[in-house]
């Protein structure tokens, strides 16, 4: 009878009585739960996370998340960490993700790099250019990691005048950057003493049967020869043969990776063979490429007589006066 009258008195005009009982009992449910777990509020302030934890949750975001604005827009302390925190910006990922409708320009990139606070120690993006290369020397000069992928308006010329403020480098990636070539690798090595992994990959096609006296197939890989502390080499689709091939062996006596994919001039005879046994994870011309991140597929064979990269002699007069300090 005291339950039917306490029914009746919590019940609203109008409200079925099946739904009073279902509201009566889920404040029932809810002090019990108050009861058996004191004061403890039953959802967590994310606004109130110490910095610390804060932290950890904004590292597991894809860097898009940060860069552009989604993180920031939580709340008032979400946007003052991702503004403030150089933790957030070691590690700086500007490539484009399947899934998002837009690409980081190079001016977000730059908001990246500046809120990295002179701390970044990684940067990967596509499409960067020489005067980005030039402020991201200026502005992350503890830089050791930098992969640059598809990034056409990179030159010799600046990556040179970058690359000697990069003196903690340890790795490094160039690959399919088509104005990038030919002796500047040896000026790398130079510069960047402590640089253990180097990727080059190619995407054109290429031919073995070039005439061109002029053309030597081995020149990057004679320069990639003079990077003695190397561990790590990929030569993703390389025209370098067995003479290039064997440089790179005898002088980067640490080497325990070697990627020669698609490589199609190597000729690997007893001795070469006899060479690469000390290499602790090789993977050889014509192995399978489905594990390349880039997925560009392998090189095309072509039976012309000019070369990959028409410009492949073009402004290695610079080269001849570079010095590093």
């Amino acid at each position: 009878m005291e339950e039917a009258v306490c029914l009746s008195n919590c019940r609203a005009p109008g409200l079925p009585k099946a739904h009073a009982m279902s509201s009566l009992s889920s404040r029932r449910r809810r002090r019990r739960r108050l009861r058996r777990g004191g004061d403890v509020r039953l959802s967590a302030d994310w606004a109130d996370l110490p910095i610390d934890a804060l932290l950890s949750v904004l590292h597991k975001l894809e860097p898009m998340e940060l860069m552009m604005g989604g993180a920031g827009r939580v709340c008032r302390s979400w946007r003052r960490a991702v503004r403030d925190e150089p933790e957030l910006w070691r590690r700086i990922d500007t490539r484009f993700r399947k899934g998002h409708r837009c690409r980081i320009d190079e001016d977000t990139a730059r908001e990246a790099v500046r809120r990295g606070s002179r701390r970044c120690e990684a940067f990967c993006g596509e499409d960067a250019t020489d005067h980005f290369l030039l402020f991201l020397a200026e502005h992350a000069p503890t830089l050791k990691s930098l992969r640059l992928i598809f990034s056409d308006h990179i030159s010799n010329e600046g990556l040179l005048e970058a690359i000697n403020k990069f003196p903690m480098l340890e790795e490094l990636e160039l690959s399919l950057c088509k104005n990038v070539f030919g002796k500047v690798y040896k000026f790398i090595g130079i510069a960047c003493p402590h640089l253990k992994s180097f990727r080059l990959s190619y995407l054109y096609s290429y031919s073995n049967r070039i005439k061109d006296a002029k053309y030597n197939k081995d020149e990057e890989a004679m320069a990639i020869s003079t990077m003695s502390a190397l561990r790590s080499l990929q030569l993703f689709g390389s025209e370098l043969t067995k003479k290039g091939l064997t440089a790179i062996l005898d002088n980067c006596t640490r080497l325990e990776y070697l990627d020669i994919r698609c490589c199609y001039n190597i000729y690997l005879d007893t001795a070469l063979r006899a060479k690469c046994t000390r290499i602790k994870t090789m993977k050889l011309p014509h192995d399978s490429t489905a594990d390349h991140d880039l997925q560009i597929g392998r090189p095309i064979r072509t039976r012309s007589k000019v070369t990959r990269r028409e410009y492949a002699f073009y402004g290695n007069s610079i080269l001849e006066e570079f010095q590093v300090p």
